[in-house]
């Protein structure tokens, strides 16, 4: 489970990552490190870009980091918190010192980062700024708004780690779109969210 750390001032703020194989590379440990906590990642990635911090709950728990047990919540937390700011048209992120003191092993975030590797380098190359309607300021609200909808599910389906896991990977797609200005992998996260829940519901009514 993800425990407390003392807080620290860590690393100075730097550019905010333009790709995802940026922000894989501020997420990972330094090399004296045995813990690594949300501070320490939300001062590497910065606190203006929302749509990059929202990535990072979003793809720890599409990792094999998602089953470790309260790893769906605090994501959800994660991106609520971020979401909801973003929504609110503020300037700057805040996160509450709990969640900013919560940590995770350094080697298993590490591990995590580089199975995560070839995917993400692979998103990156594929992405060239289309559809750019879908992520434009008068219309990028519906896509926090649709992530903070989505997040909220996620404490209750923490017994189905796949489960929170697909919809981890529908909101990195959408987060990926936006910080991308690429509105097909925008509108690819909202088929994906679209078609895991209308296949929870059938299951849940009985259709299936």
């Amino acid at each position: 489970m993800m425990t407390a750390d003392p807080e620290t001032t860590g690393p100075t703020p730097k550019r905010s990552p333009q790709s995802l194989g940026e922000l894989l590379e501020a997420m990972r440990p330094c090399e004296d490190d045995t813990r690594v906590s949300v501070g320490d990642v939300l001062n590497r990635v910065g606190d203006q870009s929302f749509a990059a911090v929202i990535l990072v709950p979003a793809i720890v728990l599409v990792s094999p980091i998602s089953g470790i047990p309260g790893s769906p919540t605090i994501g959800a937390l994660i991106t609520m918190l971020v979401s909801i700011q973003a929504l609110l048209g503020r300037r700057h992120l805040w996160l509450p010192g709990f969640l900013r003191r919560r940590s995770i092993s350094a080697k298993k975030m590490t591990k995590a980062i580089n199975w995560l590797r070839k995917p993400a380098g692979w998103m990156d190359r594929h992405s060239s700024g289309r559809l750019k309607l879908l992520t434009s300021r008068p219309v990028r609200p519906l896509a926090f708004a649709a992530v903070t909808v989505i997040a909220l599910s996620w404490p209750f389906l923490e017994i189905l780690p796949f489960v929170t896991s697909f919809f981890a990977g529908a909101v990195a797609m959408m987060m990926f779109g936006v910080m991308t200005r690429d509105g097909i992998y925008l509108l690819a996260g909202y088929i994906q969210a679209g078609l895991i829940t209308l296949a929870l519901v059938s299951i849940w009514v009985g259709l299936v």
